[in-house]
Order: structure tokens, then C-alpha cells, then sequence
């Protein structure tokens, strides 16, 4: 028997990221939820709006490491090489 791993699908890649992002989001804003909360009792007399906010900011920042996830080409700093064809005389 070899032990030569097996080529991943492209499907599994992407259900892999889509995972790993559903997974940040319900984290990030579970985090910014809580921040919410407790900025809501401590600071701001019991409103709604700093858990709204919180619960967005959190939200936000799952979408944009989503959205890098799924376009390497949006993160800061990254060239794109346009791919040359090798002419063959």
C-alpha cells in the first residue's frame, strides 16, 4: 500500500472555506455580541444599539476574512502575474 494522499476535489476546497467562514462568523459575532451586551449594562443605561453595533462589527469582520478567503487577489499587497504562453518555434 502506498501512502500517497489523494488529490482533494475542488468541491471539498470550497466547502472547506465555506466551513471555515460560517465558523468565523458565528464566532465574530458571538464575540461582538457579548461586547455589546456588557458596553449596553456598563455604559449605556441598557440601549439596544451598542449590541446591534457589536453583533455588525463582528459580522463585518467575518466577511471581509471570508471574502480574502475566497479572493486572494483583494488582500493588500498581492500582484497578480498575468500567466505568458511559452511560444514553441
Amino acid at each position: 500500500m502506498s501512502s500517497t494522499p489523494k488529490p482533494t476535489s475542488s468541491e471539498n476546497i470550497v466547502a472547506q472555506k465555506f466551513d471555515r467562514c460560517l465558523a468565523d462568523l458565528i464566532v465574530k459575532s458571538g464575540v461582538g455580541f457579548s461586547a455589546g451586551v456588557i458596553a449596553s449594562v456598563i455604559l449605556f443605561r441598557r440601549r439596544a444599539w451598542p449590541v446591534a453595533l457589536g453583533t455588525g462589527f463582528g459580522a463585518g469582520t467575518a466577511y471581509a476574512d471570508c471574502d480574502r478567503s475566497f479572493n486572494p487577489a483583494r488582500i493588500p499587497g498581492t500582484r497578480i502575474i498575468p500567466h505568458t504562453e511559452v511560444k514553441k518555434d
